[in-house]
């Protein structure tokens, strides 16, 4: 088995690529609206194809005049520079953008080397240290187009390219579809969440002598049919508006001395940091990247953290969300608010959606802006009747429910992708052991 390892061919991107897409070297000139631009920021090692997150444009003009060449369907998209260095997507089948600076995009020669196959190569960990590795700026990374011949991808023989290629693209396509169903679960729940208790609907319909739509009878009755003033303007009549710090349980958390390992083994106890957050496709938090040990935890001002407790990060930044799925500790980057709170976490999560600009507000700091539990608790907040809670946690909780699920799937699946594509690429996993790990994991 070694020795095949050994033996397996090489090729460099330089040879595997057919032709090259990039800019002209200098910034296109933009437009208010036209034709995206992708930029860097949009491309990234997580979804199949660049985000049209741009608010860059470019005129039919510069389209067709300022560019040597465009990307086309099944070109890959590779950034080269900057802090997305390394990064790589898919063109969709649908172009309509052009590329900025600091990118290219790679045409694959078919005849050496199968497509899918080349871009799965180069999302494995093992092609992403040797791009960091070819880096020739610490501080602005750069992997120089120059440098292509230099980044040699093992290739194996075209029926094990056909299969990694087709299984990276197949199972990230199954990830892509559950974070897709998840936007639109998170925008239910959110939309419901707004409806009731921002805009109100329910009661404004029977103010009007109408009935509120989409909800029984029973529910319906819940709601009153006028408002009231409060310190939050007009609300519904009946319903308190309160303190956070009245309402809600919210708590901080610390960092145990690093230096000693009596809090750190053995890792038992998870652990989060607002790190943890950053990279989450949907606010739920199922595993964390530290562990502590029990010592470690009786060092934490939070103790351990109950499932179901909703975390804000309250520094660097500001503004992070989930609901967490397992006991955890936190560090001092949160402020956590319990699930045996007046408001449920459901409830405070769409709340903070709602008013992040509000609880921005609040913070201060010369370093970095924070906001504290001091600052966050007298935040004026509007608090329903427990049967009105109750009735929206009956709609939105199993919506949410299923988001968590998928969320999990999604892991799972993502788990045995990053982790059997090193290996299949490298040759120390063969093809029926990979295809025996997929269908066990699928079943």
């Amino acid at each position: 088995m070694g020795s095949k390892r050994l033996e397996m061919r090489r090729i460099s991107l330089k040879n595997a690529v057919e032709f090259i897409v990039d800019n002209r070297g200098k910034s296109a000139p933009t437009e208010s609206s036209g034709i995206v631009l992708i930029a860097t920021n949009c491309v990234n090692n997580r979804d199949l194809y660049p985000r049209k997150e741009s608010v860059r444009f470019v005129s039919q003009h510069t389209y067709d005049n300022w560019f040597r060449a465009h990307p086309i369907p099944g070109d890959i998209l590779l950034t080269n520079k900057g802090s997305q260095n390394g990064a790589v997507c898919l063109v969709p089948r649908s172009v309509d953008f052009c590329i900025a600076q600091d990118m290219v995009a790679l045409r694959a020669d078919s005849t050496k080397i199968v497509p899918l196959y080349l871009f799965a190569a180069l999302r494995s960990d093992l092609i992403q240290k040797r791009i960091k590795a070819l880096n020739v700026d610490a501080v602005i990374p750069h992997f120089k187009k120059t440098d292509f011949d230099k980044l040699l991808i093992p290739l194996p023989d075209l029926v094990t390219q056909d299969y990694i290629g087709n299984l990276y693209f197949e199972l990230s396509s199954r990830i892509e579809l559950l974070r897709n169903i998840n936007i639109t679960l998170e925008g239910i729940a959110q939309a419901l969440f707004k409806s009731w208790f921002v805009d109100f609907d329910p009661v404004r319909a029977k103010q009007e002598g109408r009935e509120p739509e989409g909800m029984d009878v029973e529910t319906a009755a819940l709601f009153p049919d006028s408002f009231e003033e409060s310190e939050l303007g007009t609300v519904p009549k009946g319903w308190q508006v309160l303190p956070l710090g009245e309402a809600v349980d919210t708590v901080g958390g610390g960092t145990p001395n690093t230096k000693e390992p009596e809090f750190w083994e053995p890792p038992e106890f998870s652990w989060t940091t607002p790190k943890d957050l950053s990279g989450l496709q949907s606010p739920v938090l199922l595993k964390t990247e530290r562990l502590l040990s029990a010592i470690g935890v009786s060092k934490v001002s939070s103790g351990l953290l109950p499932k179901g407790t909703l975390l804000l990060s309250s520094r660097a930044p500001i503004g992070y969300l989930a609901i967490t799925q397992i006991p955890l500790s936190i560090n001092q980057g949160y402020i956590a608010m319990l699930p045996s709170s007046q408001l449920p976490p459901l409830y405070m999560l769409f709340w903070c959606r709602q008013n992040m600009e509000i609880i921005k507000s609040r913070s201060n700091g010369s370093t970095f802006m924070e906001i504290s539990k001091k600052a966050f608790r007298p935040i004026p907040v509007i608090v329903p009747p427990n049967q009105v809670l109750s009735a929206y946690l009956g709609v939105a909780g199993p919506v949410f429910n299923r988001l968590v699920e998928n969320e999990k799937q999604a892991q799972t699946l993502i788990t045995i992708r990053d982790t059997m594509l090193p290996r299949l690429i490298s040759g120390q996993l063969r093809l029926p052991n990979a295809e025996v790990q997929v269908e066990e994991a699928a079943a």
